[in-house]
């Protein structure tokens, strides 16, 4: 069983950076497509990020592309998004994700159904103000 473990997230004004982690057990994580989705207050989860097992390919949602990061240590067993230039939009609980496979690519984790995800971290709280 894969354990999903967040932290990272708090309180920065517009403009300003934040870096979540998302630690994993299991021995399997080095083959798992990995992703971020967020939740705002009276929004649906949407997806945000998602990198392949290999950390050699990503794909991100239109509205954080050139201001977040995604990427992993494998030898650490962690996954991150790095998320610069924060707008008071961003604002959301910060959910890491696992598919469970190493088929899935990047772009795949970022359509298909979330009923799919595989394994959820606890959710992390990102609040930016203006």
């Amino acid at each position: 069983q894969v354990q999903l473990v967040e932290s990272g997230g708090g309180l920065v004004q517009a403009g300003g950076s934040l870096r979540l982690s998302c630690a994993a057990s299991g021995r399997t994580f080095t083959r798992y497509t990995m992703g971020w989705f967020r939740q705002a207050p009276g929004k649906e989860r949407e997806f945000v990020a998602a990198i392949n097992w290999s950390g050699g390919d990503t794909y991100y949602t239109d509205s954080v592309k050139g201001r977040f990061t995604i990427s992993r240590d494998n030898a650490k067993n962690t996954v991150y998004l790095q998320m610069n230039s924060l707008k008071p939009e961003d604002t959301a609980v910060y959910y890491c994700a696992a598919t469970g496979s190493p088929f899935t690519t990047a772009q795949t984790m970022g359509v298909m159904a979330q009923g799919s995800i595989a394994k959820w971290g606890q959710g992390s709280q990102v609040t930016v103000s203006s």
